[in-house]
Formats: structure tokens, C-alpha cells, sequence
């Protein structure tokens, strides 16, 4: 019998189905590898925007975490929103004390409606805390400038943001996601001695709600498959490309991918 990878994601919930817990399960799925999760934060959420944030107590993170490694296993895991400073160190302290590897981090700050998802606090703690343990950071280009400190304009920016991200952070590797810039989409991955880039047409749509929780979420799943981190990168494009350009058209707002859409490409 063929061993089933297994990935943990560690986000909030959002109910309208298209980013956190949710989008990545749903990631998980599609691309067969078995989706677990641990809850950091309910959010009352649709397509409109974010009207309520509701925080899961510690102990509650915590036991998730605990339920899941101890029993299932983690080939890989990601994290998304973690609101708090205090959530940010627990999570750092659980991927130490059970030794977790291939560490996805989407530093999730800002609803795509432009709610605040990261404490200003916690910007340090997800710095100091949690980015040394990354085996990669997936940051857009607005996350990357909070995380060093410098406005990115350029491609060349990207690319010391990333590099200042596994230089000085601490990371083993980051990709900086361009969809904010330029007239294509091209994310630059470095890996702590190269630079590589991966590049897809812009879609002029409104439907792009998720689209840093799914692209992490594919990462995270390939990586769980065992390729190397070039090879999950470029196939993670691969999905949440095709998750954009086959628009769902649903909800009066920023509508969310399609988690179908690769799954149903690659096998026609």
C-alpha cells in the first residue's frame, strides 16, 4: 500500500470557504495528501470582507497540535494567520519540541478586503520566533516590505527582500510573490545560494481571495510528496495559476479561486 502524506495547517477558519483552514484543506485534497488542521482564530468572513475575529484560547492551539502529531504524523505543515505574538511563540515552541520539519510560513497580515489579520506586536515575534525555523517564508510583496522594513518597487527588490529574509532572518528559504507588481506575476524564490524565478500571465479578475493560502498550501503539499523545493515551487504556481484563471464567479466581493481548476487540467 502506498504511504499517504499527511500536511498540518495551523490558520484561522474563514467561513466563507476561500482562504485559512479551509482553502488549504481544501489544497490538500486536490493535490492527495491528507489535510489536518489546528485552529488558531474564528473569523466571520465572506467575499464583503472580515466582521469578526474570534481568537482560540492556547490551550486549544496547543491541543490541536498535540492531537495530531502524536497520533497522525506530519510530513509537512504550514502556518496562516497567527493573530497574537503569544500564538506565533507557542507554534515556534511545538515545531521544536516534537522536532517538525518542512515548515511553510505564510506570514498572513492583511485580508484581501484590508482587515488586519497579524497584531502589530507580533510582526517581531514572527521575525525572531517563527522565520529561523522555516524551511520556506511565501510572503507578497506588501508582507515582505513589514517583514524588512523596505519599500519593494522592482524585481530587484524582491530580491533582496528574499535574501534579506534567509540572510538575516534566519530562513532556509523565501519566495516573494509579485502578483502586486509588474505587468506579469513573477515570484522569486531564494534558497540561500540561488535565485530563481517563476512567472504567469496577470488575470484581470476580482476573484483572487486566498490566493496566498492556497499557493502555500500546494508548497506545503508538494513538498509532503517529497520534491525538492524548485520542483514544489513551480508546480505550486501551477495550481494557484490555474486556480485564478478559472474563475469561480461567485460572491459580490473578492470571490475565491478554484481549487479544482489544476486537478481538472492535468487530467484531461
Amino acid at each position: 500500500m502506498q504511504q499517504v502524506k499527511k500536511a498540518l495547517t495551523i490558520a484561522g477558519s474563514d467561513s466563507g470557504g476561500g482562504a485559512g483552514i479551509q482553502a488549504d484543506l481544501k489544497t490538500f485534497t486536490m493535490l492527495e495528501v491528507y489535510g489536518m488542521s489546528a485552529i488558531t482564530a474564528i473569523t466571520v468572513q465572506n467575499t464583503l470582507g472580515v466582521s469578526g475575529i474570534y481568537d482560540v484560547p492556547l490551550e486549544g492551539i496547543a491541543g490541536q497540535i498535540d492531537a495530531v502529531v502524536t497520533d497522525l504524523g506530519v510530513d509537512a505543515l504550514k502556518t496562516g494567520m497567527l493573530s497574537q505574538p503569544q500564538v506565533i511563540e507557542l507554534v515556534a515552541a511545538k515545531v521544536k519540541q516534537y522536532g517538525l520539519k518542512n515548515l511553510v510560513i505564510d506570514p498572513v497580515m492583511i485580508a484581501k478586503g484590508g482587515a488586519t489579520l497579524l497584531a502589530e506586536e507580533a510582526k517581531d515575534a514572527m521575525r525572531t520566533e517563527l522565520l529561523p525555523l522555516a524551511a520556506v517564508v511565501t510572503p507578497n510583496v506588501p508582507e515582505a516590505e513589514v517583514l524588512t522594513g523596505r519599500r519593494i518597487t522592482s524585481l530587484e527588490d524582491m530580491k533582496q527582500a528574499a535574501r534579506r529574509i534567509v540572510d538575516e532572518y534566519g530562513a532556509r528559504a523565501a519566495i516573494v510573490k509579485g502578483g502586486h507588481l509588474g505587468e506579469d506575476a513573477t515570484d522569486v524564490l531564494y534558497d540561500g545560494k540561488e535565485l530563481y524565478y517563476f512567472s504567469s500571465p496577470r488575470f484581470q479578475t476580482r476573484h483572487t481571495h486566498g490566493t496566498g493560502c492556497t499557493y502555500s498550501a500546494a508548497l506545503t503539499a508538494f513538498i509532503a510528496k517529497g520534491l525538492p523545493l524548485y520542483a514544489a515551487a513551480e508546480t505550486a504556481k501551477q495550481f494557484i495559476t490555474a486556480a485564478i484563471r478559472n474563475e469561480l464567479g461567485i460572491g459580490g466581493g473578492h470571490g475565491p479561486t478554484n481549487h479544482w481548476a489544476y486537478w481538472r487540467e492535468t487530467r484531461k
